[in-house]
């Protein structure tokens, strides 16, 4: 017997639905989201289904899925990762109408069992840490960009001739200058606040640029491959092996690009034979590759001179720039599985 069990995840709680291998459903049970909640789904499952053999299927949202995935992998069960996009596809193809945690964890499963070659969840601790670390380094920027622009429309109020170039507030010596002008003036609120944010700023930007110089580094032992890639700098590399998330996971480079969301999928009709843009997967990883094939388009190389012969063949211009991507992802695929055996378990223990 086949059991499956779908998980929906959320940060207080976790609800796992059953069903067999028909998608009949077997039975539902709430835990909370803890050590001792995940020990006792194990513990219901295991003694429910003792003869059975067992597929848990969790909701793709490894923010508050992880500490599940690694309880359940710990076990020795085997886990596969369904977008929420499928489960809305399984929630509205039933006769039980309505939303909640239960009739979403049918959804997980029935979803598991109709799509096979969903990726395998998998913990591999050098990709987790960029990730952190990339995610990190991106809270650090936005929260500056919302600092720089603020700065921007205090800078307007105490003088309108005052407009920094774009782009210029990211450099050090600019905000030394701003800094400098705004001992100068008369002391007021306005005059104090664009001090104190030229401060955090400055602060942010060197925080920013150290994670950066951090992951430079990180990217020339992990990935030196995708850094020989033209196009991909430190920080896309490091955007792309985080999101990746271990690329053993995937049983192919067409799979690796579905999940990409860089599989243009067919929409021909008749005599018109075309592909449109494919809107799923991961969207970061799909920017990631997008500014890759940009960069390539501009420069003189494979890049380019592909992009080239697919326009000559009746492509136009996005779907050339689609088809690039697609070739990219097979290119990005080969790289992280030749990176993969030279990764050493954990960045904090080589650090």
């Amino acid at each position: 017997m086949v059991v499956v069990l779908g998980i929906d995840v959320h940060k207080n709680t976790h609800t796992a639905g059953a069903v067999d291998e028909v998608g009949r459903e077997l039975d539902h049970r709430t835990v909370r989201a803890t050590d001792a909640g995940h020990r006792q789904l194990l513990r219901w499952v295991l003694r429910r289904w003792p003869d059975a053999e067992l597929r848990f299927a969790v909701e793709d949202c490894r923010h508050v899925s992880t500490r599940l995935e690694r309880a359940l992998l710990a076990a020795g069960q085997s886990v596969v990762r369904v977008p929420p996009k499928l489960m809305a596809t399984a929630r509205q193809s039933v006769r039980m109408r309505g939303k909640s945690d239960p009739i979403d964890a049918l959804a997980i499963a029935r979803a598991a069992l109709r799509e096979p070659d969903l990726p395998i969840a998998t913990h591999d601790g050098v990709s987790r840490e960029i990730k952190l670390l990339v995610d990190h380094r991106e809270d650090l920027v936005n929260t500056r960009t919302q600092m720089q622009n603020r700065l921007r429309w205090h800078l307007h109020e105490l003088d309108p001739e005052l407009d920094p170039a774009a782009r210029s507030l990211d450099r050090l010596c600019e905000l030394d200058r701003l800094d400098a002008w705004l001992a100068q003036q008369p002391p007021s609120i306005v005059v104090r606040i664009a001090t104190e944010l030229v401060t955090d700023i400055r602060t942010l930007t060197v925080r920013a640029n150290a994670l950066e110089h951090e992951l430079a580094a990180l990217m020339e032992r992990v990935a030196p491959r995708l850094l020989a890639l033209p196009g991909c700098g430190a920080l896309t590399a490091a955007k792309i092996v985080g999101e990746t998330a271990n690329v053993t996971r995937f049983r192919s480079e067409a799979c690796f690009a579905m999940h990409a969301g860089a599989a243009p999928i067919p929409a021909s009709s008749g005599k018109t034979i075309r592909h449109r843009l494919a809107r799923g997967g991961n969207r970061q990883l799909n920017a990631a590759l997008h500014r890759i094939a940009v960069t390539q388009i501009r420069l003189h190389g494979p890049g380019h001179d592909y992009f080239q012969r697919r326009r000559t063949r009746g492509d136009t211009t996005m779907e050339a720039l689609r088809a690039l991507k697609r070739h990219l992802a097979r290119i990005v695929y080969n790289a992280l599985q030749q990176s993969t055996t030279h990764q050493s378990p954990r960045l904090t223990a080589a650090a």
